[in-house]
């Protein structure tokens, strides 16, 4: 197992007299045995990172370390790792036995601990029943099963890096295969790092999410905190369904002065000292709107333009001149769109963030 470090990672693509700068000094720290991931949308540097920890790209410039390891200039049949991709690879002229034993075969283990493995692993993965099919006939979650087996079987392997794997799955059997992703990582404590651009994938799967954008790290955290305490406008938008509300204001005799509104800031919990005239982004997510039909003197007069139904709750889109905000709100009150409500923005303490040069600040 191996702690993963990127020291000052830089990496730029040369095409022809054209050069694209893919990482910007990138620093990044997944703990030995961690479930982590690698978040953001395409474009961002994804999988150039994750090329580099598997050793297929050298950065040009920067330090890759695995545990106290220097292993940038190794070669990826060097560094213990096992990569899944979003086509599984798997031999479809072997069984599913043999191709979780040929990784121990090549190592010229004898048969009878390549059996007691091989059934080990088998039994982790719920492969043990299917072990004399051909990959062939079963469907694309059990083959990146075979494919993850192969990886793991190997006692040595120190990282796993999947690329996207749910991308060829059907939606309803990702979740199984997430699952099985979890109790893997789990069970073995496996350092395991996923890559992908679906915020849910990433959040249930990883106890640390790295959130990218632009060839960098916007935000290392826990799913929570991504969540709660997002430390930039770009981290709250992207991380939740729907997005944070993001709204330009200024700061004008004690109010927040918004393109249609204002926020008497006199009994709000926002208790950072704020400079007479300045420029600030103010962000809630849609769950801390709160919304009533019935007037509220402190609140802020809208109309609803959108109804969704979610299921368990509607999401509505309130309309305050040109400005629209995302609230969500329980079944207890029916809406109407076109229907007069009235908004509170501040009700909840310490709900509301105020970013300063897109950098949070409350």
């Amino acid at each position: 197992m191996a702690r993963i470090e990127l020291r000052d990672i830089t990496h730029i693509y040369n095409q022809g007299k054209k050069e694209t700068c893919a990482l910007h000094g990138l620093n990044l720290v997944f703990e030995d045995g961690v479930a982590g991931a690698l978040l953001g949308p395409s474009g961002c540097g994804k999988t150039t990172l994750l090329n580099i920890l598997s050793g297929l790209v050298r950065p040009t410039s920067g330090r890759v370390f695995f545990g106290d390891r220097d292993v940038t200039d190794l070669p990826t049949e060097n560094r213990n790792i096992a990569q899944l991709f979003q086509f599984p690879v798997v031999y479809d002229s072997m069984n599913v036995y043999d191709n979780l034993a040929f990784p121990l075969r090549n190592r010229k283990i004898s048969e009878t601990d390549v059996d007691t493995r091989v059934q080990e692993i088998a039994e982790l993965l719920d492969l043990s029943n299917v072990l004399s099919l051909r990959p062939k006939q079963l469907g694309p979650g059990e083959r990146q099963l075979v494919a993850l087996g192969r990886g793991v079987v190997r006692k040595d392997t120190d990282v796993i890096l999947l690329d996207e794997p749910m991308t060829q799955i059907d939606p309803h059997k990702r979740w199984f295969l997430r699952r099985k992703l979890c109790k893997v990582q789990s069970k073995l404590g496996v350092t395991m790092i996923y890559v992908t651009h679906d915020q849910y994938e990433a959040l249930t799967f990883a106890e640390k999410v790295a959130v990218m954008r632009d060839g960098q790290v916007i935000q290392a955290d826990g799913p929570e905190d991504l969540y709660d305490n997002p430390q930039s406008p770009f981290i709250g938008y992207f991380v939740g369904t729907p997005g944070m509300n993001l709204l330009d204001c200024a700061v004008q005799g004690g109010k927040l002065l918004f393109h249609d509104f204002h926020l008497d800031l006199s009994n709000s919990s926002i208790a950072i000292p704020l400079t007479e005239g300045e420029k600030l982004l103010f962000g809630i997510r849609p769950e801390f709107v709160h919304c009533s039909p019935s007037e509220r003197s402190d609140w802020i007069s809208t109309k609803v333009k959108l109804i969704e139904n979610m299921g368990e709750y509607w999401v509505l889109t309130l309309q305050i001149g040109e400005t629209l905000i995302k609230c969500r709100t329980s079944k207890e009150y029916s809406y109407a769109e076109g229907q007069d409500v009235w908004a509170g923005l501040l009700s909840e303490a310490g709900k509301a963030k105020i970013y300063r040069n897109n950098k949070l600040v409350s």
